[in-house]
């Protein structure tokens, strides 16, 4: 092509990749002061026993494939994509990355979880940004997927790793406090 820039096949593919990877939604960082995607409005009351059966569904993800942009159970899920889901199983609109969602959500503090809402950490080293999300479960368990090579699981609040990287908490969800597929509200 005349007047294009030539460049090598690796440097081409290189770039092309970095666009894609770019370009594919999942759990970004929240970086403040960015624009955001729009929040959805949170919707008010919904159906009786929701959280409990929006985490019923996040657990019986457990198993599926982490993958980056992923958000449906056939192609597996990245942390935010596995959210996006749950929630959206029972009609509630929430952003599509982690970064959104955290901005997005209501505080909720730590003492007062209950099953569904969500649970944020900063796991990149030495910075704010808001990078993973996960969905409590009840007894301080959330179920997350976790990382490229490991499927969705679950995991301990208090495990060492996700104590020192704990952002905060959140919802999208309201409606009275019930038991969670655990047997248990979270403890006061």
């Amino acid at each position: 092509m005349i007047g294009a820039p030539a460049y090598p096949d690796a440097l081409r593919a290189a770039l092309l990749g970095a666009a894609l990877v770019l370009s594919l939604p999942g759990c970004a960082p929240f970086r403040t002061g960015l624009p955001s995607e729009p929040a959805p409005p949170v919707a008010g009351t919904v159906a009786h026993g929701t959280g409990p059966l929006l985490a019923r569904a996040a657990m019986s993800q457990v198993g599926v494939p982490y993958r980056y942009g992923g958000a449906v159970p056939s192609r597996g899920f990245d942390c935010s994509g596995l959210v996006w889901y749950v929630h959206g199983q029972e009609g509630i609109a929430v952003p599509r990355t982690a970064a959104a969602q955290y901005a997005a959500a209501r505080k909720v503090a730590a003492g007062e979880l209950r099953p569904v809402d969500l649970v944020f950490f900063r796991l990149a080293p030495r910075s704010n940004d808001v990078t993973h999300v996960g969905i409590y479960t009840g007894q301080g368990r959330f179920v997350h997927a976790p990382q490229a090579g490991r499927s969705v699981s679950e995991s301990p609040l208090d495990d060492a790793y996700y104590r020192e990287r704990y952002a905060g908490s959140g919802r999208f969800y309201e409606g009275p406090v019930h038991n969670g597929p655990r047997g248990t509200a979270a403890p006061r």
